[in-house]
């Protein structure tokens, strides 16, 4: 969905339809573990995911209502087509055209997600989205304006009433709502998934198999499989100057040692995520690698893996991209459970 058809939709809370059909994962809970990873870190048990909360999740997803002026959703920064990012943009844009600091990040696996956002700020995906709501370069919304908005509209209310056996909207349950959703959000059938999974389809071309060799040969002490992210945070030696000063996870705890510090994003579906790094600044994956052979910045936070640039020749990037290419989930960003419905 284009983010101009967001708009548009605008608040529309009395055209909300009857409870969409779509089952977004099987019952129970919402989530089936994939084969081979390892264990979620969200605890299902304490936001038990039914239809009726995933449904709802997915409407309030959509919902330019969420923001100060009804006019964005969380989906004009996260769209399903880029893999629940965005992509014409280096950073976020918010209310008003207002930049926000860095580039939004995919919305996917956050079931093993330690923390969220660039500086892992939030370590709770029920907490999460109370950033995105109310900053001003963002949705810019008060949360006690929204449920009044919400509580004012019988269509919602009755639709977490089905979620939650109360028609009361609070800010607990939007939350928790918007977490079902969003923890349903699973990547795990791409080329790669099906090569480890020996199913056709999965089928390497020997450059494939070149670039996944030299993917774990160099690659994967920070990106590993099957997450293709160690949930850690590190310098990655990108230069800083006066566009790009941003202090990353050492705004968060205070300490010099964490300078310069960013989450380590999942590689899957990087193929879909462009722009790239916490502040957009590589547009394509080929940048990416140049930066790692011949960009990176020394520095006191650099992380240890980088103290020594990685040697690939031209043929060997060009090897690891193939490979980079295989991680792409076409059947998640096409999955029309995670899409949003006109009929809603």
């Amino acid at each position: 969905m284009s983010v101009a058809k967001v708009f548009r939709w605008a608040l529309g809370l009395s055209a909300l339809g009857s409870v969409c059909a779509y089952n977004l994962a099987p019952e129970p809970g919402a989530f089936v573990q994939p084969l081979g990873w390892p264990a979620p870190v969200y605890r299902f048990a304490n936001n038990p995911g039914t239809a009726a909360g995933r449904e709802l999740g997915r409407m309030l997803f959509y919902e330019p209502a969420l923001s100060r002026d009804s006019s964005i959703s969380c989906a004009s920064c996260h769209a399903p087509a880029m893999a629940f990012t965005h992509a014409d943009h280096r950073v976020s844009h918010g209310m008003a055209g207002r930049l926000g600091s860095r580039n939004a990040p995919g919305l996917f696996n956050l079931a093993w997600n330690t923390s969220f956002h660039w500086d892992g700020g939030v370590n709770h995906l029920e907490t999460q989205a109370v950033n995105p709501l109310t900053h001003p370069n963002e949705m810019d919304a008060s949360l006690p304006q929204l449920l009044v908005r919400l509580n004012a509209s019988p269509a919602y209310r009755a639709r977490f009433y089905r979620a939650f056996a109360d028609s009361v909207v609070t800010t607990p349950r939007l939350l928790k709502a918007l977490a079902q959703f969003t923890v349903s959000l699973e990547s795990s059938n791409s080329k790669y998934d099906k090569y480890v999974r020996h199913e056709p389809g999965g089928e390497f071309t020997d450059q494939e198999l070149s670039g996944l060799t030299l993917f774990r040969a160099n690659c994967a002490s920070c990106h590993r499989e099957p997450l293709f992210t160690n949930n850690g945070f590190a310098n990655n030696g990108l230069p800083v100057d006066s566009l790009y000063n941003d202090l990353g996870r050492a705004a968060i705890t205070g300490r010099p040692a964490d300078r310069y510090q960013f989450r380590v994003p999942t590689l899957r579906n990087i193929e879909l995520t462009s722009p790239y790094m916490h502040d957009g600044r590589f547009q394509r994956l080929r940048e990416v690698l140049r930066h790692y052979t011949t960009g990176i910045q020394p520095g006191p936070t650099l992380a240890p893996e980088l103290q020594q640039p990685l040697l690939l020749s031209p043929n060997q990037q060009k090897d690891i991209l193939a490979f980079l290419l295989t991680l792409t989930d076409r059947d998640f960003v096409n999955n029309p459970a995670y899409q949003y419905q006109p009929n809603d």
